[in-house]
């Protein structure tokens, strides 16, 4: 079966050609949606998305002129033809100063027809190539983006794939810096997705109602500042898969209106009353544990088995330190105008390191190191003093000097680790922390509090 070219609504008045096309570009495999007058068209308009609109002008109800008008309102990514058998060049040049792709009479020929469709959708595809292109800065995100060899990692790699060819949601957790948008999108670029659009947004970055506004988008005039309708991301993200980022963030208020198109496909605009459909895959990650937050009341629980279907765990860093040299090899090639290395002693420091921003941290302290030092071996010296201070700790006692030794401070901070470190196991889950460390869970309780953590 010949896979689905687009979605095209055909907007004619009179049966037989409406039916004529119908008939070609269902033969030439296109998804077709037909009306028999202007206003019938326009209500289809609101409730889904087409890539492509052929328009007769001459209608009742609503013309050829209001068709285009609605089109550029609900759907302005939308490409539009206009047929009319009483065509005139001013009004030629009318359609296509208001926005129309392309302008035909009647009669026409069918390889007219077929010639200028698959114009259009090939001028649409660029353009929606151009903008991904844009919107990356020309970045491409694989699955050999992903630097790692270690045993955790190499089993997240042969997860992905799989669940790549998913339409299930995904939920990627893990810590800050463990990389989860590139898990994300090395999900949407091993799909069948892969040719449609991989939109994101950090759901942390926006008030509540610029955020609805930009998930959903809003017609004019629905509140201030709305001077024209906007589509929303999920419309940009139609046919593709949409990455919802810090996901633990949206309000509870949009989280209902989230679920809604997990469980139906559809959502209404901001100030809207038409329902939209979109086909999207939702890959949403949270470097927080979402099962305390449902516990809290601050997520849906019935939103969170919707977005947990696939659940992903990235590790951090210093639980796959074999990474660690593999990762500080890649970022020397990538920040070092010339060739660098490091050396055994300052590699051990950073071996040593607990990584609290993982990856991101890593990426960073080898930039830094590389841009402030001219040597081609990197030296322990090269390495901030103050993650040289850190990494210290846990290589072992360190030597007493003369008064320069503070034992309560040592003790503090080792407890204080082991406490981090508990939680990391636990992946934040405090009763099994306390069990980890041998605590009532009221003893362990009182230590974070004493230190600060949260």
């Amino acid at each position: 079966m010949e896979i689905n070219k687009g979605k095209i609504l055909v907007i004619e008045d009179e049966k037989s050609m409406r039916e004529v096309l119908r008939i070609l570009l269902e033969e030439e495999a296109y998804e077709v949606t037909t009306a028999s007058d202007g206003l019938e068209g326009i209500e289809h308009l609101k409730s889904s998305i087409f890539d492509l609109v052929i328009t007769d002008v001459k209608m009742p109800k609503a013309d050829g002129f209001e068709v285009l008008a609605s089109v550029k309102e609900f759907s302005p990514h939308t490409i539009v033809i206009m047929v009319t058998a009483f065509g005139t060049t001013e009004a030629a040049i009318e359609a296509m100063k208001k926005g129309a792709y392309d302008y035909i009479h009647k009669p026409f020929k069918i390889d007219e027809i077929r010639l200028i469709v698959q114009k259009a959708f090939e001028k649409k595809r660029l353009s929606e190539e151009l903008s991904v292109l844009r919107e990356k800065f020309q970045t491409s995100f694989r699955l050999e983006n992903i630097i790692a060899k270690s045993a955790k990692m190499q089993e997240l790699f042969k997860l992905i794939p799989r669940v790549a060819q998913s339409n299930s949601a995904a939920l990627i957790t893990g810590e800050s810096g463990t990389g989860k948008e590139l898990v994300a999108s090395a999900l949407h670029n091993l799909s069948p997705r892969k040719g449609k659009n991989f939109v994101t947004i950090n759901c942390a970055t926006f008030p509540e109602g610029l955020l609805e506004s930009e998930m959903f988008g809003h017609v004019k005039g629905s509140f201030t500042g709305a001077v024209v309708s906007k589509a929303g991301l999920f419309e940009v993200a139609d046919g593709g898969s949409f990455f919802l980022d810090e996901i633990c963030e949206m309000p509870l208020s949009l989280q209902s209106k989230l679920l809604r198109v997990l469980e139906n496909g559809t959502f209404r605009r901001v100030g809207g009353t038409a329902d939209i459909t979109v086909d999207v895959r939702i890959i949403s990650a949270t470097n927080k544990n979402i099962m305390e937050e449902v516990a809290n009341g601050n997520f849906r629980e019935d939103l969170f088995y919707r977005l947990n279907v696939v659940p992903i765990h990235i590790p951090p860093l210093r639980e796959r330190k074999e990474d660690i040299p593999l990762l500080i090899g890649h970022f020397l090639s990538k920040y070092a105008g010339t060739p660098k290395r490091i050396s055994p002693e300052a590699l051990n420091i950073l071996m040593n390191y607990h990584w609290k921003g993982n990856v991101r941290e890593l990426e960073n302290i080898i930039e830094r190191m590389t841009l402030l030092s001219d040597r081609e071996m990197q030296m322990p010296e090269d390495i901030p003093e103050e993650l040289s201070r850190k990494a210290d700790h846990l290589k072992g006692l360190p030597e007493i000097g003369e008064g320069s030794f503070d034992l309560e401070l040592f003790m503090e901070e080792i407890e204080k680790d082991y406490l981090l470190r508990a939680l990391d196991r636990s992946r934040g889950v405090k009763t099994e922390a306390a069990r980890l460390l041998n605590l009532s869970f009221r003893s362990f309780r009182h230590r974070l509090s004493k230190y600060g953590i949260r």
